[in-house]
């Protein structure tokens, strides 16, 4: 099977749900393969479905302050932080296709960040009760998704080097006092995000058994958020051929 990589750089986070929503009807259509967005995120705290307020630590006054979005978002899960240096995955795959097994699909994520920790010899582990991938019991990984007619969306951020003080304002996927890291917190030195994702992407293919397709090159994130959604599409159809 094929899958199409596009690698969209920094996106804002309503764009990019935007972006998914209407990839996600033209896999459900048969329009195209299966996908994988790879993207960043401006700074961006997000409440999922099963998702507590409480769980966001500081007044909304107080993220503005920081320039930290807020948004209430589709997907499972409780409360998540995105931001740049950290690397975001949304598939858009057809289940259909893969014996309508939800917990596998969640499973194969998660073994694709751990064979990715693996190549920088970070030993990381699952846990029973929470998707999601932990070093000594801090969390590197989140997964939450969305599941409809057996497209999924939404997916995974691995933190590989985004600001940790900013995990401080909320629980993560709702447990108290739980702690954040890094690739690069744990390593201690400089990783590029280019490297990353090119073994992330080598790991995807090996365990969700496809041929990658790779589109487009991320850009660095050099400042606030100031592309419109209209300029975000522009940029994304040339990429895609639309």
């Amino acid at each position: 099977m094929k899958c199409i990589v596009y690698q969209l750089g920094l996106i804002e986070y309503q764009a990019a749900t935007f972006l998914q929503r209407k990839l996600h009807r033209e896999r459900m259509d048969g329009k195209m393969s299966d996908m994988l967005l790879l993207l960043e995120h401006p700074p961006t705290i997000t409440v999922g479905k099963s998702g507590d307020l409480d769980h966001v630590l500081v007044p909304q006054e107080e993220l503005s302050k920081e320039h930290i979005s807020l948004f209430f978002t589709d997907r499972g899960g409780d409360v998540t932080y995105h931001g740049p240096g950290q690397l975001v995955g949304y598939p858009i795959l057809n289940l259909k296709e893969r014996n309508r097994d939800i917990h596998q699909y969640v499973r194969d994520l998660e073994e694709v960040i751990l064979r990715t920790l693996n190549s920088f010899c970070i030993p990381a582990n699952r846990k029973n009760d929470h998707a999601g991938i932990w070093v000594n019991e801090e969390q590197i990984a989140s997964i939450g998704l969305s599941i409809r007619k057996w497209i999924t969306m939404h997916g995974f951020a691995l933190n590989v080097k985004p600001k940790l003080g900013h995990f401080l304002n909320i629980n993560p996927c709702g447990i108290l006092g739980q702690k954040a890291t890094s690739i690069v917190e744990i390593l201690a030195k400089n990783i590029s995000m280019e490297t990353v994702t090119k073994k992330l992407i080598n790991f995807f293919s090996e365990v969700f058994d496809v041929q990658v397709e790779l589109v487009g090159e991320r850009r660095e994130w050099a400042g606030p958020y100031e592309t419109t959604i209209g300029d975000f599409y522009g940029n994304v159809w040339r990429k895609i051929g639309q």
